[in-house]
């Protein structure tokens, strides 16, 4: 599966500590990240991540587009509730994506344990068998 990982400035150390966390489940899939997110995680874990550019600078808008193509399966986004962020309108429009193209979106620790569990059961084959499905429709 397709995982991308952003954080909040102060939600960085979260994702890593989570990262480092759940590496194991991690290294089974495709990881995605914001700059800065990407890398930090990197440097703490043996994790390979595909880094974008930081998210304020179009990092969250590049994944909005894997999403926007199907070639996004979950985003883990550590989110900073209590900090105004410049760029909450791109922060919206990726919410807005993973609701209207059916991503599940963790936005803090709790989701995304529960996510990272269901993940490991095989909770999320249901992904695969949407892309089967549009695929097929694609070529008739």
């Amino acid at each position: 599966m397709n995982i991308a990982l952003i954080a909040h400035d102060k939600k960085k150390q979260d994702i890593i500590e989570f990262a480092i966390a759940y590496e194991e489940v991690f290294k089974r899939h495709a990881l995605y990240a914001t700059g800065t997110t990407g890398k930090l995680i990197e440097e703490a874990t043996e994790l390979s991540i595909r880094k974008f550019q930081p998210g304020p600078l179009g990092g969250d808008q590049q994944i909005g587009s894997l999403i926007a193509n199907d070639e996004m399966d979950m985003v883990i986004f550590f989110r900073d509730p209590l900090t105004a962020q410049p760029h909450e309108p791109d922060v919206r429009a990726l919410m807005q994506l993973c609701d209207v193209h059916l991503i599940p979106i963790a936005t803090n620790i709790a989701a995304a344990e529960i996510m990272i569990h269901g993940l490991e059961r095989g909770d999320f084959t249901w992904r695969k068998i949407v892309k089967e499905k549009r695929l097929k429709g694609a070529q008739n």
